[in-house]
């Protein structure tokens, strides 16, 4: 039977997710903004609010959709999975209750707390902003201060690394946050594993090393990412033996203790002289990290949510030995000052092994221009990490005037200075 399938959601997340399905199945679409890379994949593209839960499910009553998958967070917060899952479209997403792993902070700590999930920091909510401060003077090291909310990748700020702790405080008493988490300030590398989950079952995707600083040299205010890459293992060039395997354990642990979980799981871990901690959850795929790891998938991804749908066992997922290299063009100034406008011309050839992906472009009559989120990115996809970044430089050469691009992710002077700061962090 040939599947129907719904995306909602517009970013280059949902791009990539877009690619992945439309060969093996017919492909529906909406979202509140018209992505022109997940139009041109799909029979139709309908404008609705990911959020709009009432009007997504009777849209895809309309196209007779079989099955759907929810790209954004936002939509899983809104209970668009219960909606589409209530009207018997299975949604290969989690449910609003799920959800909560990602969309309340202090909901996640303390579930990991409770259920003995391993990798979890010292950490304290509070709903008193001026007790929080106190926190702050009376902890005994440094802190990472993080909304409990959703704030698209660019609330949390990090004692010693991004403010002191005066500005800390200044931040949480100029805020109108209603509660936030304290936790200990984790020194490592970060990376990120996604997993596949359904019926108590899980299956892993290669690590990716997002980067969320918007400068060069890992400078400047958090973004919802700039870039990220893989390698042709599993693994990552800073980790060692284990390292990925027991990041792994930790979903294993996640996934036992919610039973009733569907969709992507996100792992986002540091890893520590002492393992793998972990910095947060996502109930949804990454942006950009969906871009590293679905162009490597070899595995249908249509299988995957059909196995799902069906109570089956999950297939294996087997990926490329290849390397990939995403870099996001943004507006200038973003993410604190973004200018909207910029033409965008860039054209990129498949078949010398880099892809485009549409993010958040305004399509006029005579072209597409930037808006003040991530414009659009480029993988490269390749033997090496080198090579593969070498691709997407390439394709970004098309990319015209203002942008703002981190040219060094990808780079071997920079995953050489991942790798030296772990063999240093190990060393001490």
């Amino acid at each position: 039977m040939s599947e129907t399938v719904l995306l909602v959601g517009g970013g280059g997340r949902e791009h990539a997710i877009a690619r992945a399905l439309a060969p093996d199945c017919d492909l529906y679409a909406c979202a509140s903004n018209r992505n022109p890379g997940i139009a041109e994949l799909a029979a139709e593209f309908e404008t609705i609010s990911e959020t709009a839960a009432d009007d997504i499910v009777a849209y895809a009553e309309s196209v007779d959709a079989t099955l759907a998958i929810v790209g954004p967070e936002a939509g899983l917060a809104a209970g668009v999975a219960d909606a589409l899952d209530e009207a018997g479209i299975y949604t290969f997403g989690p449910q609003a209750a799920e959800a909560r792993i990602e969309t309340d902070k202090a909901f996640q700590r303390r579930f990991m707390r409770d259920e003995d999930i391993p990798g979890n920091p010292d950490f304290a909510t509070f709903d008193d902003m001026e007790a929080a401060c106190d926190y702050i003077d009376e902890y005994d090291g440094d802190l990472a201060v993080k909304p409990a909310g959703l704030t698209g990748g660019k609330g949390v700020k990090v004692i010693g690394d991004q403010v002191t702790p005066e500005e800390a405080k200044a931040y949480l008493r100029d805020s109108d946050y209603e509660r936030v988490v304290l936790e200990e300030r984790l020194v490592g590398e970060e990376f990120t594993i996604q997993a596949f989950v359904a019926n108590g079952e899980f299956r892993v995707t290669p690590a990716v090393q997002d980067h969320k600083r918007a400068y060069e040299g890992d400078e400047g205010p958090n973004t919802g990412g700039m870039g990220s890459y893989t390698d042709v293992t599993p693994s990552l060039p800073f980790m060692e033996d284990g390292d990925y395997e027991a990041a792994v354990e930790v979903i294993e642990a996640v996934v036992d203790a919610l039973p009733d979980y569907k969709g992507i799981l996100y792992g986002q871990f540091m890893l520590t002289t002492e393992g793998p901690k972990v910095i947060e959850f996502n109930a949804r795929f990454g942006d950009p990290e969906a871009m590293n790891t679905l162009p490597v998938l070899e595995t249908p991804f249509l299988d995957v949510l059909v196995a799902a749908r069906e109570g089956e066992s999950l297939p294996e997922l087997d990926f490329a030995d290849q390397a990939t290299v995403c870099k996001y063009a943004v507006p200038e100034g973003y993410p604190t000052d973004p200018k909207a406008g910029a033409k965008i011309e860039v054209e990129v050839d498949e078949d010398a092994g880099a892809l485009l992906y549409y993010a958040s472009v305004d399509a006029r009559d005579d072209g597409l221009y930037t808006t003040t989120s991530r414009s659009f990115a480029v993988v490269g996809v390749a033997d090496s990490i080198s090579g593969a970044e070498e691709l997407a430089e390439d394709a970004l050469a098309a990319a015209g005037d203002g942008f703002h691009i981190r040219h060094d992710i990808g780079t071997e002077a920079l995953v050489q200075q991942r790798i030296d700061h772990m063999a240093d962090l190990r060393d001490e």
